[in-house]
C-alpha cells in the first residue's frame, strides 16, 4: 500500500489495515513521530557516509597513482589491492587499507583428504595420535557447512616426509582459490597525550 492508495485521516498498521486517526491513541502517534524522524535521519547519515566511502576510496587510489607517477609508473592490476597506511607529515593522522581475501577450496581438497587418511591410517597409533586429532578438526564443517580455511591451511606448518602427506599439501595448495576480496579502510588520529592512534569511528554503534 503506498501513501496515495492510503485515504486521507488514515493510517495503516503493520498489516495493511486502515486506522482513522482519531482511533489511534497519542502515545502511539508519537512513538510514529519519534521514529519515523530518527530513521529518516539515519537513512539521510548513510547516504552521506556511502557518498564519503566512494569519495574517499577514490581519492586513495588517486594519490597511490600519483605517488607512482614519480617513479614513472602506472599502475594496472595492482590498483585497489594490497595493504597501504598512509599518514600525513606530521603524523596526526592516518588511513590505513587492508584487502581481506576469502578463500575457497575445489574437489582437490577431497584428494588431500583421502591421501591424508591413508597416510594415519597407516602411521602408528601412539606418536601420531594429536596430527590425527588436528587432521580431524580440520576437515570438521561449521553449521553452514563450511571448512575452516585457516584449520586446513594450518595443516601445511606440519613438518612429514611421507611422500602421501607432501602429495596431500600440494593438492591443498593447488585447490585454494579467492572467491572475493573486501577492503577495510579505517581513519585514525594520533593522541597528543599518549602517542597512541584512536580510531575515528563511523560505526554509529560503537561511537
Amino acid at each position: 500500500m503506498t501513501d496515495q492508495t492510503i485515504p486521507a485521516g488514515y493510517w495503516p498498521d503493520a498489516k495493511g489495515a486502515l486506522f482513522h486517526v482519531s482511533k489511534i491513541k497519542p502515545i502511539d502517534k508519537d512513538r510514529t513521530a519519534v521514529v519515523t524522524e530518527l530513521c529518516e535521519a539515519a537513512k539521510t547519515l548513510s547516504a552521506q557516509i556511502a557518498g564519503f566511502k566512494l569519495t574517499a576510496a577514490q581519492a586513495f587510489e588517486d594519490f597511490i597513482g600519483r605517488s607512482a607517477d614519480q617513479y614513472n609508473v602506472v599502475l594496472r592490476g595492482s590498483k585497489g589491492k594490497g595493504n597501504v597506511t598512509l599518514a600525513t607529515f606530521s603524523g596526526n593522522y592516518k588511513i590505513i587499507r587492508q584487502v581481506s581475501d576469502t578463500l575457497v577450496f575445489d574437489e582437490r581438497l577431497q584428494v588431500a583428504e583421502s591421501l591424508i587418511g591413508e597416510c594415519i591410517q597407516d602411521w602408528s597409533k601412539g606418536s601420531k595420535a594429536e596430527i590425527k586429532a588436528l587432521v580431524n578438526s580440520a576437515f570438521q564443517v561449521d553449521k553452514a557447512g563450511q571448512i575452516s580455511t585457516s584449520r586446513v591451511l594450518g595443516l601445511r606448518n606440519i613438518a612429514i616426509d611421507d611422500p602421501r602427506w607432501l602429495q596431500a599439501m600440494q593438492a591443498i595448495n593447488d585447490s585454494m582459490r579467492v572467491a572475493s576480496s573486501k577492503s577495510y579502510t579505517r581513519y585514525y588520529e594520533r593522541d597528543e597525550r599518549s602517542g597512541e592512534y584512536l580510531p575515528i569511528v563511523l560505526d554509529v554503534a560503537a561511537v
